[in-house]
């Protein structure tokens, strides 16, 4: 039976200097191999199943996260260091180098590390009910910043193989450059720090900034920037500092009342207004919104010209019920009781000043919802109905003369 001498190979190890170092390079990179193997394989996944027995294991994002798992690329590259001063025939300089290289490898799989668990802590917090309004994600990406700002020191210093308080010396002369590459780092986080103490914006508030062609949802809130999803599903990246240093409109009070606003108006024709004769007194009466208001109304024109005396008798010189005024009043009680208007908030028909279109009648009011569809169908159901019910009241809806109308005039003329 055949048995291993192992002096023997001690012996002829000894006489071949080359072999025996590739040898054992090639077993430091298998135990540096192994090692890794093993703990990734038993330790980092006894550390899942504890995580998953407990409550913050739950969560699909610390299941999917990849922090531990760099936490096990710190070991081989111990050992490597470790191992390389150990074997002979590897010189100084290349063994310093390659422990200088691992050192520098571990700090960068620490600081990774760290860039995970924060991440995974805003992800966390992301899930819970004040995301919305107090977003962490600029923070979180400041602490990103310094962390590899500090791990790009320690490697430097590693690498050179001097202390990190020689470079960190240094930094008070490069102040001034390192104000000027971080300007917008530092710009965006006194704005981030602000909206978020301010409140000024949250994620799912709807914001409208026309300069920038911004209208619609804000969707994310990061350090540097706030992505804004458009009505027409395009996304508009915005600085975070413009929300602080420009005009913008938030709808969050809007949403948050209950109730959207509609103010628009109708335009009438000026020389359909003229006051009403007892025929269509009589006419109007049988309209329910208005009974109570023309009795009501004609008993206040009849005491107010029963003072009057003699001069009451011109009619130049009396009070008289205008169609204008009738139809105010019954857009009034029409809002008043239409379904779909909010009747807590302001609600009114007015007059506006008189101009080369017309005689606005504006309808200023509130919807019971918020909701864009239900919104439009509110407002176009009120409309609908003013526009067809307004020959009732002797009104005309002023527009300027489109090409039927002239070519009525042209007919006109022919026949004559």
């Amino acid at each position: 039976m055949w048995e291993f001498d192992f002096s023997a190979f001690q012996s002829w190890l000894e006489q071949h200097p080359e072999t025996r170092l590739w040898l054992s390079l090639g077993l430091l990179l298998l135990v540096a191999w192994l090692s890794n193997f093993i703990v990734k394989k038993v330790l980092i996944r006894g550390i899942f199943r504890a995580l998953r027995a407990s409550v913050y294991g739950q969560h699909q994002v610390i299941q999917h996260s990849a922090f531990i798992a760099r936490l096990a690329n710190i070991v081989p590259a111990l050992i490597i260091s470790k191992g390389i001063t150990l074997i002979d025939g590897v010189s100084e300089t290349v063994s310093t180098i390659v422990v200088n290289v691992c050192n520098a490898f571990v700090v960068l799989t620490i600081a990774l590390a760290i860039a995970n668990i924060l991440t995974l802590i805003n992800a966390i917090y992301e899930q819970g009910p004040d995301a919305k309004t107090k977003p962490i994600k600029g923070y979180v990406q400041v602490l990103k910043i310094v962390v590899f700002t500090i791990a790009l020191i320690l490697m430097i210093a590693a690498l050179v193989d001097r202390s990190p308080l020689i470079l960190l010396s240094g930094l008070g002369a490069m102040a001034a450059v390192l104000m000027l590459i971080f300007q917008d780092t530092i710009l965006s986080l006194v704005a981030s720090v602000q909206i978020s103490s301010n409140d000024v914006i949250r994620v799912g508030d709807w914001v409208e900034m026309p300069q920038l062609n911004a209208d619609g949802d804000v969707i994310d809130i990061a350090l540097h920037t706030v992505k804004v999803q458009n009505w027409d599903k395009t996304i508009t990246t915005i600085p975070t500092r413009r929300f602080m240093t420009d005009a913008f409109k938030n709808w969050r009070g809007m949403q948050q009342s209950g109730g959207r606003r509609i103010k628009r108006s109708l335009m009438l024709d000026q020389q359909s207004v003229h006051f009403l004769d007892a025929d269509e007194r009589k006419h109007l009466t049988r309209f329910s919104l208005l009974q109570d208001y023309l009795s009501e109304k004609q008993k206040e024109i009849d005491s107010w010209n029963s003072e009057l005396a003699e001069r009451g008798q011109e009619p130049v010189n009396t009070r008289r019920i205008t169609n204008i005024g009738t139809f105010r009043a019954y857009v009034q009680r029409y809002l008043a009781s239409h379904p779909g208007v909010h009747q807590h908030m302001t609600l009114m028909a007015r007059q506006l000043a008189p101009g080369a279109d017309g005689l606005p009648l504006e309808i200023y009011c509130f919807t019971n919802t918020t909701a864009w569809l239900a919104y439009e169908g509110i407002q176009s159901d009120i409309f609908d109905h003013l526009l067809a019910i307004l020959p009732e009241f002797g009104l005309r809806v002023y527009q300027h003369p489109s090409g039927m109308d002239i070519r009525a005039i042209q007919l006109s003329r022919q026949d004559d």
